[in-house]
């Protein structure tokens, strides 16, 4: 091995691989044994970084061969190693003078470089450009060209032999290229890959891709990472089109930028029609026929422009797969993802506009959207922390990105087709979104094509929600959209299914413009349920509860004489909530209190109140009880819950002490006992109800709870919903 950590005939001499995993969580353990040489410790990417402007797959191509190891001394070991490559290879802008030096006085040196090449027609040579290091017109061997083309479109990262021989003729190039190494992984490794994912459940490979692209799975929810994968569906799905419009921070472009050697993300104002598509000068093909994935970073702008040719030959690529430019048709293969940033959150824009509102104005043409095959709701990202970064292990991007660039071969998006019927008022360019979606999703997380119909509905269901988050705003912005129905049918039962938008659960007012919901049994209740819903988001639940005026005129007849507790418990009609995962605007108050209102005695049954959130969950279901009894009289709250986790016992029992101290002096009298055997949850009440949350009171999302600024420490209205159902059934009172 010489000083660069480069063996002395090959390019990179990999160390044995040692799965010494005493410190591994069980999935890395099983990651590391199920796929040995092609992972890699994600935060090491961090650590040897520095101030290298190299992309991520570039770094983890070097780290697959010095750091696979999962022993802390070997892994240490590794990162130096590549820290020693980058130092002595890595070629710095402002470092240019000195490498050409070092060249020229050694004979030859190797660096890392961004090289793009392009043919000299006037000596019919091919000439290769170094970006770092500055020099250019470096003869390239056409066998190079041949198999690298992407050398001659925006170029590629590698690792080079670059040599120096002057001649003494002012005419010639001194430089030589000795030699040139893509720094990806070529190899086809589907097989492989496809027969270890057996080895795996579901929520353990949707992890592992969690990991593989740099993210700690503990921290995002069900829903959270499936939109998470969506963003991988133009690596893997041909000629896919997503567009993703959401706040700034949340990683919109990340993926596109570091994920995939396949991949090209480029400036939204750097759009031409010669660059993307064809260059009628020399007929050189654009990015559309090199590249997997073309994505558009700062898409967004209502003052940006385009020209109408480049949109026009953008819609036809888009709907055909192919573009015109002069007399020859030319197909491509390339998925388009436009990405950018909101100026104003969802419920503004469902108000003065639509949710593509942001786009420049040649672009918020629905010829164009109707193109769109989902539409990513940007704003369910969560902005970017360092938390949220894995230490685990993940795929080697390289590697990854390669598997998926292959199984773009694949079609998997009729395999539902034998469980699940989409309705037929759906056009076929929502089917086609639908289905292009569905066949992506399934390639990512059932790679063999292979699924149940248990394991197929969440995805089509994701499927349809992305399509129908387009298509209704199509039928804001054009009037003569039709609009149609975003359900399934289930073929075991027959059952018809519904899919909603999250925006369309959490805004109904706004989102439908006043229009009554469909459910609804008369306009009065509809209109009563959407001014609730509107003052429950801006934080006046309460009077929400109590808008008597909205009721038609023979219920506030009904409603005058009673007192605020029996208006609320008049609401109580048994009708199960099914809540959806992200969902906003859901309280204890909403759910319970109808319920609970009036009620004497309540026992909760629910074996996990141990952790300090979920003492907090109590409290304010404690809280909750306030608003559902006259101020003259007591309740008493009886919890059964569990005690056998030994690391919260002692805080478990000093909590819900401090909850019977707090409580009693307000009219809520708490106690509580211990019952291990605890399974079912519940709240019973003398009411004559029982609740049977899905969940017990754990329905909200994890979130930053330690700082007192965070307004979803105090509004639960405003904070995500865990997926859950929520049953009522009437019982004798006691």
């Amino acid at each position: 091995m010489n000083e660069q950590g480069m063996s002395q005939n090959g390019w990179i001499e990999s160390p044995e691989h040692n799965t010494d995993g005493n410190s591994l969580t069980a999935l890395d353990a099983k990651i590391t044994d199920m796929f040995p040489g092609v992972t890699v410790r994600k935060d090491l990417v961090n650590k040897v970084k520095g101030n290298a402007l190299v992309p991520s797959y570039v770094l983890e191509f070097l780290l697959s061969a010095y750091a696979t190891n999962t022993d802390q001394a070997s892994i240490e070991s590794g990162v130096d190693r590549v820290r020693a490559i980058l130092a002595n290879n890595y070629v710095h802008r402002e470092e240019a003078n000195l490498i050409q030096s070092k060249i020229r006085e050694k004979g030859s040196h190797r660096i890392i470089d961004r090289v793009q090449v392009a043919l000299n027609e006037k000596t019919d040579l091919y000439e290769a450009t170094f970006s770092n290091l500055g020099i250019s017109q470096v003869i390239v061997d056409p066998s190079l060209v041949k198999a690298y083309p992407k050398l001659l479109v925006t170029g590629i990262w590698c690792m080079c032999q670059i040599g120096y021989a002057y001649s003494g003729d002012p005419r010639e190039v001194p430089w030589q290229l000795l030699q040139l190494k893509p720094v990806q992984m070529s190899r086809d490794d589907r097989e492989n890959y496809m027969q270890q994912r057996s080895q795996f459940t579901d929520s353990e490979w949707i992890d592992l891709l969690m990991q593989s692209i740099g993210f700690n799975p503990d921290l995002f929810s069900d829903r959270a990472k499936l939109l998470h994968l969506v963003r991988m569906v133009p690596f893997v799905e041909r000629n896919y089109n997503l567009v993703e419009l959401g706040p700034k921070g949340t990683g919109k472009s990340h993926i596109y930028s570091e994920f995939s050697p396949h991949g090209m993300l480029i400036s939204g104002g750097e759009v031409t029609v010669a660059k993307l598509f064809v260059n009628n000068s020399n007929g050189h093909l654009g990015l559309v026929g090199y590249w997997d994935t073309v994505a558009f970073d700062e898409f967004a702008g209502k003052a940006k422009k385009a020209g109408r040719d480049l949109v026009d030959i953008m819609k036809n690529y888009m709907a055909n797969k192919s573009f015109s430019r002069g007399v020859e048709t030319f197909q491509g293969e390339a998925s388009m993802a436009f990405v950018g940033n909101t100026s104003h959150n969802v419920p503004y824009m469902l108000k003065n506009s639509d949710l593509f509102e942001e786009l420049p104005k040649q672009y918020h043409d629905p010829a164009f959207l109707d193109r769109i095959h989902f539409y990513l709701p940007g704003w369910e990202f969560e902005q970017i922390r360092s938390e949220m970064f894995t230490s685990g292990f993940g795929f080697v991007v390289d590697y990854l990105a390669e598997i998926l660039h292959n199984l773009r071969d694949a079609d998997y998006s009729d395999r539902f087709e034998k469980y699940f019927e989409l309705s037929s008022t759906l056009s076929t360019r929502d089917k086609d979104g639908i289905k292009k979606t569905f066949s992506g999703l399934m390639k990512l997380i059932y790679p063999d094509g292979k699924a149940t119909p248990e394991q197929m509905e969440p995805l089509l269901r994701c499927a349809i929600e992305g399509r129908k988050r387009v298509k209704d705003q199509l039928c804001r912005i054009d009037s003569t959209m039709e609009e149609v129905e975003f359900t399934y049918k289930r073929v075991s039962d027959g059952e018809v299914v519904a899919v909603q938008t999250l925006e369309e659960l959490d805004y109904p007012q706004l989102y439908w413009r006043g229009r009554v919901a469909e459910n609804s049994e008369d306009e009065g209740e509809a209109e009563s349920s959407v001014a609730g819903d509107a003052e429950a988001i801006a934080g006046n639940e309460a009077g929400a509860s109590e808008n008597v005026n909205a009721l038609p005129v023979a219920r506030q007849q009904e409603t005058a004489t009673m007192t605020p507790v029996e208006r609320l418990a008049a609401k109580a009609d048994g009708k199960q909530w099914e809540l959806v995962e992200n969902q906003r605007g859901i309280t204890y108050y909403k759910l319970f209190g109808p319920y609970l209102a009036g009620a004497k005695k309540i026992v909760v049954e629910d074996a996990y109140v141990r952790k300090p959130y979920q003492l907090r969950n109590l409290a304010e279901f404690l809280e909750m009880l306030l608003r559902c009894k006259n101020p003259d009289e007591d309740v008493a709250v009886h919890l059964v819950t569990g005690h056998n986790d030994p690391e919260f016992v002692d805080a478990q029992v000093n909590g819900l002490d401090e909850l019977v101290s707090t409580f009693s002096q307000l009219g809520v009298n708490l106690t509580y006992e211990f019952r291990d055997t605890l399974h079912d949850r519940s709240i019973t009440s003398d009411t004559g109800w029982q609740i049977l949350p899905g969940r017990g009171l754990d329905i909200f999302q994890k979130f930053i709870d330690g700082d007192w600024l965070n307004p979803l420490l105090r509004h639960q209205q405003l904070r995500r919903v865990k997926e859950c159902k929520v049953t009522y059934r009437r019982i004798d009172e006691k």
